[in-house]
Parts: C-alpha cells; sequence; structure tokens
C-alpha cells in the first residue's frame, strides 16, 4: 500500500492523519516555498525535484511535502527515521533504488539531525551520485546538526509555523471533508471557538487537528447536525503550554528576545517572552541569570541599583519557590527595562582585557607595591602611596599618581554615558580631572 492509499485507508485513523494534503494545491501554509512560481512548486512541476533539509517545528508538513514532491514528480520515495534506521536500512534503500527502472528515488530522512557517522558515510555516495535525492527534515538548525558534506549538497528551506488563520483554514477544510474529514457529521462551529483552537496549537496543524477531534466528542446535537460549543473546549484545551524542547533554538531564541527586549527597554515584550518561555517550562534561573547579566552589561552605572536588584530576585526566587519568585524575577525584568541604559562598563572590561592581552609583561609600579617585610620596604615598595583618605577631597590629584603601569601609553577605557547615574559619574571624572590638572601645573 504506497503512502497516499495508506493516508486514506481508515475512517478510524487519527483525523490529522486523514487530513494530509495528498496535492500542493490541498496543501496549506508556506506560501513562499509552494506558492506559484515558488521553488518547490517549480520541483513538483518539472519533475526534476532537488536534495533539500526541510527545517521547521513540528506540524507544519515536512512530511507530507516529502510526500507530495514524490507523487507529483512521479520519483519513488523511501522513507526512513534517523533515530529507527541503521546502515542495514539505507543499504537496502539503496538497492530498491537500483531496481527502480528509470525512476528517481526520493530518500526521506526525518529527524536527520540525529544521523550517525556510519549512516551519514553509508548514505553520502548515493546522494553525491544522484542515486537518491535526498530530502531531510529537522526540527533543529541543521547548520549545527547535519553533516557538513551532506549539508553542503543539499538546499536548506525554511518552514514556518502556520498562522492562525492558516490553522483556521485546516480546520474548516476538515470540518467540511465528507470523506477524509467530519463533513458527513454537519457539525456547526462558531468562529471565536475556532480561533480558541487555532491558537491553542500553537502553530502545529496536527496539533490543531488533534484538538478538533478531541472537542468534537463533545458536540450536541443541533437540527441536522452538531454544534461545537465554546464550553467543551475547557477540558479538552486545559493548560496549553507552548512546550519546547531546552535544547532547541526556540528556547535560545526566547531567551535572546527576552534580552534584547530589555536592553531595548521594551517592558512589554519583555514580560510577555518571559511569560511564553516559563509556561513553555523554561528554567527561570536560565532568565534571571540573562538578567544578571544585562544589570552589568546593559545598564550597569546608569542605575546601579539594578544589579543589587537582579541578585535579591534570584535570592527571592530560591526562598519563595516557583510561582511567587516569578514574579520577583518579573519585578526585576521590570526594573531594568525601564532603567536608563548603558554598555559603558561593559565596554571598559573589553578594552581592558585586550590591553592586558597585548601587555602581558607589564609591572606593577613601585609605589603600589605591597610591603609586608622589610626588605621589600627598603626596595621601595610602597614609597610615594599617597592614602586617598589623606588628601584634600579624599582624591590624590596629579598625573604622577595615577596608578597606571609605567611605561604604557594612557587610555581612557572607562567612559560614562550621559544617562542616568553615569552623568553624575561623568560629571565627578571630569571635575577629578581639573584637579589633576591643577596639581601638575603646581608642580
Amino acid at each position: 500500500m504506497d503512502l497516499f492509499s495508506q493516508s486514506q485507508a481508515s475512517a478510524s485513523a487519527p483525523l490529522a492523519y486523514r487530513m494530509r494534503p495528498r496535492r500542493l494545491d490541498e496543501y496549506i501554509g508556506q506560501q513562499a516555498l509552494v506558492g506559484p512560481d515558488k521553488p518547490l512548486r517549480r520541483m513538483a512541476e518539472s519533475a526534476s525535484v532537488r536534495s533539500m533539509i526541510l527545517w521547521g517545528p513540528p506540524g507544519v508538513g515536512k512530511t507530507t511535502l516529502a510526500e507530495i514532491l514524490a507523487n507529483e514528480s512521479g520519483a519513488n520515495l523511501e522513507q526512513l527515521s534517523a533515530v529507527m534506521a541503521g546502515v542495514k536500512d539505507i543499504r537496502a534503500a539503496v538497492e530498491r533504488a537500483q531496481l527502480s527502472q528509470g525512476r528517481s528515488t526520493l530518500l526521506f530522512l526525518d529527524e536527520i539531525h540525529r544521523l550517525n557517522k556510519s549512516q551519514q558515510d553509508a548514505l553520502l555516495p548515493h546522494v553525491e551520485s544522484g542515486l537518491l535525492t535526498l530530502i531531510g527534515a529537522t526540527t533543529e538548525n541543521p547548520s549545527f546538526e547535519v553533516n557538513s558534506a551532506l549539508l553542503s549538497r543539499a538546499r536548506v528551506y525554511v518552514l514556518k509555523a502556520l498562522s492562525q488563520e492558516e490553522l483556521e483554514a485546516v480546520l474548516r477544510q476538515a470540518l467540511d471533508d465528507p470523506e477524509r474529514g467530519l463533513g458527513q457529521r454537519h457539525i456547526r462551529v462558531d468562529d471565536e471557538v475556532l480561533a480558541m483552537l487555532a491558537r491553542a496549537a500553537g502553530g502545529d496543524a496536527r496539533r490543531a487537528l488533534g484538538l478538533l477531534e478531541t472537542a468534537c466528542d463533545f458536540c450536541v446535537p443541533d437540527g441536522d447536525g452538531e454544534r461545537l460549543q465554546a464550553t467543551a473546549l475547557a477540558d479538552v484545551l486545559g493548560h496549553q503550554a507552548s512546550a519546547f524542547d531546552k535544547q532547541g533554538d526556540h528556547y535560545y531564541d526566547l531567551l535572546s528576545a527576552i534580552h534584547k527586549s530589555v536592553r531595548s527597554s521594551r517592558v512589554d515584550a519583555a514580560l510577555m517572552y518571559m511569560a511564553q518561555f516559563m509556561q513553555g517550562g523554561g528554567d527561570p534561573l536560565d532568565v534571571i541569570r540573562r538578567l544578571a547579566a544585562i544589570a552589568s552589561e546593559d545598564v550597569g552605572n546608569a542605575d546601579p541599583r539594578a544589579l543589587p536588584l537582579v541578585m535579591a530576585a534570584w535570592d527571592a526566587y530560591l526562598r519563595l519557590g516557583d510561582y511567587e519568585g516569578q514574579r520577583a524575577i518579573a519585578h526585576a525584568a521590570i526594573h531594568l527595562a525601564v532603567a536608563p541604559k548603558s554598555n559603558a562598563i561593559d565596554q571598559a572590561w573589553k578594552q581592558a582585557k585586550a590591553l592586558a592581552a597585548q601587555h602581558p609583561t607589564l609591572e606593577v609600579p613601585s609605589y603600589l607595591r605591597n610591603a609586608p617585610t622589610k626588605l621589600m620596604k627598603e626596595l621601595g615598595h610602597g614609597d610615594g602611596y599617597r592614602y586617598a583618605h589623606h588628601e584634600p577631597h579624599g582624591y590624590p590629584a596629579g598625573n604622577r599618581h595615577d596608578c597606571w603601569p609605567e611605561g604604557l601609553p594612557r587610555a581612557s577605557l572607562y567612559q560614562p554615558s550621559d544617562y542616568g547615574q553615569e552623568a553624575r559619574f561623568r560629571q565627578i571624572m571630569a571635575w577629578r580631572a581639573e584637579l589633576d590638572a591643577e596639581a601638575d601645573g603646581s608642580a
């Protein structure tokens, strides 16, 4: 039984399985790839499919696209999973391709990011020779996860999560189709109910159809058909978490979005991304660690209270537990987002490290050296050191006591901004520079 017969095999099969598109004209979403005159449609129409990797989240149609491309191009389709298949399975697929009597063979390799070295070695020469056209599917970034030799022989196409409108179209398609879908039941669904299902699916068509199928078990009679009411969705949807793999791109994309929203002083966006991250199963401590970095990197001395506040929120989370502690993290994030911004600390520290790396053998000036013994004092360690608290204004003025390493050209590493407390820091530093000039002039 071929794949397209299977997809229509039984009314008892899950709705998502029965409703898998058989032609590009039935396919919803990914119009940048399958729309008129787009690359995958051109491949199907010309019966000339090239090796590719389909990268996208679950439920966006990666497997279905491979089936459609094979069907519309007249090619044989071999399906393997990188998790389940071994070298023996790949060799068997190669042998079948060699016996295909002139028909091209598409090898659909699901979860290609889990391909091991022996599998890659068995597959690569046959992709290279053109015996097999590879269509890999992955939810992980292929540039990190896929063997470079295979990656160089395949075009990467990025598939996006379906929009709410596209998911509603998928659901309507299933409700109206009398053969594979639910059309024979004449189920009436209000637009707002359909929108709730679409939102709960989180861009995943397979999940959307699964939710619809379960929800329709709670339909009530309505004239010559049935009606799906909003009240029936509560038990079906439950707590819809936007779950994700901690090692996946979405996890780190959300952390990046939190950081960049706080840096951009966008409070509402930062809170929204934090909520999505934590409700999706993300570790709140990963957020608070990121906030601690932001406090020095992006706020710095423009608001010196920022870092202590973040550390207090960290402590509060550990003491209060997750539910109350999350609010403490939100407290810190709001403060950081609203606070004036300065990266002067970050820039100064980077320059200081670079300068130290360029001059690894610089010596400490003798007047700054420690002198715990008589010999060290006799060698002049500590001679000329001026105790700041005994100086006017608590500042030993003059460049002869600038504590800078001897022989190293003077560099101004820390340049405070004009924002927040750093504006005051800039004034203080300018005043001290004036004191230095006066002391040097009178010397």
